[in-house]
C-alpha cells in the first residue's frame, strides 16, 4: 500500500475518511481525532499510537535524538509521551470514566456489536437473521469479549453502549490489531523510549533517517 498507492484507493481503504486532507486535532481531553468525528475512532488511534511509538524506536536506533519543527525542538521521548496519553484515554482516562477493552477496568462496554458475544452459548445454531433478537434487545451481553476494544466515542467524548449501533460499540480486525501493536511498543521495565526492538534488529535495513540539523543533545 506504501509503494503502490493504487491499492488503498481500489480498495476503498479510506472511503470513510472523507476530509481526507484536513489536518487532525485533539480534543479538549488530547484525544486525537484522526477521523475527524466519524465513526469508530479508535481504530484510527490505536494505530497512530503505535506508528508514532515506532518511529521513536527508530530515530533511537538511529542516534537521533528528537526532530525540529520550524524553530521547535522536540525530543523522541514526545512521540512516546503522545502514544501512552492515547492508550491512557482508551484504558479509563476520558470524561466516561470507562475502558473502551471489555474485561478491563469495572466499567466496559457490555453491549458489544459482536455475534459471538451477543448470543448465548446454547448448542443451538442461529443464521444471522435470528440474531437479531438478541442485537435489538437492551440486556447486557452473555459472553464477554474479554481483550476487545470497541470502535469507541464520538468526536465529544460521548459514548453509547448500544449493540444496534455499530459506530460505537463494534470491535473491528484493524483496531484490534493496532491495540496489541500499540500496547507492546509500550510495554517496557526501562526507561521511557527503550521501545520493544531494544537491539534495534528490526530497523537493520532501514534506510537511515538524519536531519540535516542535528538538534541538541
Amino acid at each position: 500500500m506504501a509503494t503502490d498507492p493504487s491499492v488503498p484507493k481500489n480498495a476503498k481503504a479510506f472511503d470513510k475518511i472523507t476530509d481526507f486532507n484536513k489536518l487532525p486535532a485533539a480534543n479538549k481531553r488530547g484525544f486525537i481525532q484522526l477521523n475527524h468525528g466519524y465513526p469508530n475512532s479508535l481504530q484510527y488511534v490505536v494505530n497512530a499510537s503505535f506508528m508514532a511509538s515506532l518511529f521513536a524506536d527508530y530515530m533511537k536506533a538511529q542516534g537521533v535524538p528528537g526532530w525540529y519543527c520550524n524553530h521547535n525542538y522536540f525530543s523522541i521521548s514526545v512521540l512516546k509521551a503522545f502514544a501512552t496519553s492515547q492508550m491512557d484515554y482508551i484504558m479509563c482516562k476520558n470524561p466516561m470514566n470507562m475502558s473502551y477493552i471489555v474485561g478491563y477496568g469495572n466499567k466496559f462496554p457490555r453491549h458489544v456489536h459482536h455475534r459471538g458475544a451477543s448470543i448465548p452459548n446454547d448448542d443451538k445454531h442461529y443464521s444471522c437473521i435470528e440474531g437479531w433478537k438478541w442485537r435489538d434487545t437492551p440486556n447486557r451481553n452473555p459472553n464477554n469479549i474479554v481483550g476487545a476494544m470497541v470502535g469507541g466515542p464520538n468526536g465529544f467524548d460521548q459514548f453509547y453502549d448500544l449493540r444496534n449501533n455499530n459506530s460505537y460499540t463494534e470491535p473491528t480486525l484493524a483496531g484490534n490489531a493496532g491495540l496489541v501493536a500499540a500496547l507492546i511498543s509500550l510495554t517496557s521495565t526501562s526507561t521511557i523510549g527503550s521501545g520493544f526492538d531494544t537491539d534495534h534488529t528490526i530497523f537493520n535495513q532501514t534506510r537511515q533517517y538524519r536531519p540535516q540539523n542535528l538538534p541538541p543533545p
